[in-house]
């Protein structure tokens, strides 16, 4: 019998610090049922790592169990159902192939100077006086690489901000109706912009990522129209809404512990954006559908069962990390759940990575005085975990 835990997910004190409940429900053991969710659940390390990579799992579920659409929701899930994070092979297999030929380590890399030059046009244009660093810096960084990366208007940038913003609701704890109603009418709109663009470069092949989705073939396959307008709207909602929550709190970790200027500097960065990516990460909680009867560390799944991931109560796991509670940039790097693992690992990792790396130090070279000009609050957003704003001053 697993240990029974209840904890409010929109409950305040949950909201602005969820780690106190991860790790009571780690010391009752490897799993335990969170009845708000009536979900098993696992932050330990082991647990989500092996589960993250057993094929016997998946996001897709096994097709007597399929939920059915309410017809109010159509539009939002005929767009999941070409997405490559809800799918399993061998769809999986074939989207994420041609995906990755189009979208490239080179290509990825080759964004390095944009990300400079935006992320010092950004700083530069900073307030004075106190400011919010999330609509200042996070979100509209993010957003207009996507925006230059896919080979749309950047003036449109704030549009597709709003359309994630929205569609992004339906992951988070306690949907309402006004939200699911924001999320559909957002995902029309961001499927009827993207399809324009989608048929002017199949008549028109540009250098940019929907021409080279386009473009991309394994065997003689390639993307159709709503697989490439899917994985579109994915790399911006997974990526954008990800990067802007990591860059929230990833700076006000730094400001807290001090001496961020040194801590971003060329030999520390990528030590310290790792840091950042485990100690408090953008997403927190990602589900799995058991395919077989199958034991993992003493629990028995039955085919259908569902098991809830907590990856950022895995990142703390004392098991796999000293002092996980604290932020210790110089800590040895060690892989960390924040990205997934396995087939699903995120396909945008690379990018945020680069993001963090090439971002945070222009903020800090162009502002090393910058420091807190509020106490930081969370947003209510569960299944994420990002700040509603980040007020600073710059000095």
């Amino acid at each position: 019998m697993l240990p029974r835990l209840s904890q409010n997910p929109k409950a305040p004190a949950f909201v602005q610090n969820p780690y106190p409940f991860y790790e009571r429900a780690r010391k009752l053991g490897p799993f335990f049922h969170w009845e708000d969710y009536d979900l098993t659940c696992t932050g330990n390390w082991a647990a989500v790592n092996a589960i993250l990579r057993d094929r016997r799992f998946g996001r897709e579920a096994p097709p007597e169990l399929a939920p059915q659409i309410p017809p109010h929701l159509a539009p939002f899930y005929a767009v999941e159902a070409h997405s490559m994070l809800e799918l399993e092979p061998p769809r999986h297999t074939r989207l994420r192939s041609l995906v990755l030929r189009a979208f490239t380590s080179r290509r990825i890399a080759a964004l390095a100077p944009e990300i400079a030059a935006l992320s010092e046009d950004l700083v530069a244009a900073f307030p004075s006086g106190d400011f919010d660093l999330l609509t200042a810096f996070a979100q509209p960084l993010p957003v207009r690489i996507i925006a230059r990366l896919l080979g749309v208007p950047e003036e449109r940038a704030p549009d597709l901000l709003a359309w994630s913003n929205a569609m992004v609701g339906m992951y988070q704890a306690g949907r309402t109706p006004a939200m699911e109603q924001a999320a559909v009418a957002a995902t029309e709109a961001f499927v009827a912009f993207l399809r324009g663009y989608v048929e002017s470069r199949r008549a028109q092949p540009a250098d940019d990522l929907i021409t080279h989705l386009i473009a991309a073939e394994a065997e003689g396959e390639r993307l159709s129209t709503d697989e490439l307008i899917t994985t579109c709207i994915l790399l911006l909602n997974a990526g954008h809404e990800a990067t802007v929550h990591t860059i929230g709190n990833g700076v006000k970790a730094l400001l807290t512990l001090g001496d961020a200027p040194a801590l971003v500097a060329p030999d520390r960065v990528e030590a310290t954006v790792e840091e950042i990516l485990r100690h408090d990460p953008a997403l927190h909680l990602f589900t799995r559908w058991a395919y077989e009867d199958v034991e993992a560390m003493g629990h028995r799944f039955r085919r259908g069962d569902r098991v809830g991931l907590l990856l950022a109560a895995a990142n703390r796991d004392p098991a796999q990390w000293d002092s996980p509670a604290a932020f210790r940039p110089s800590r040895p790097a060690k892989p960390s759940a924040s990205f997934g693992a396995g087939l699903h690992f995120c396909v945008g990792a690379p990018l945020a990575r680069l993001e963090l790396q090439v971002a945070l130090p222009i903020l800090f070279a162009r502002h090393p005085g910058l420091r807190l000009a509020e106490k930081p609050v969370y947003a209510d957003v569960y299944h994420f975990h990002g700040l509603q704003r980040l007020m600073l001053r710059a000095e």
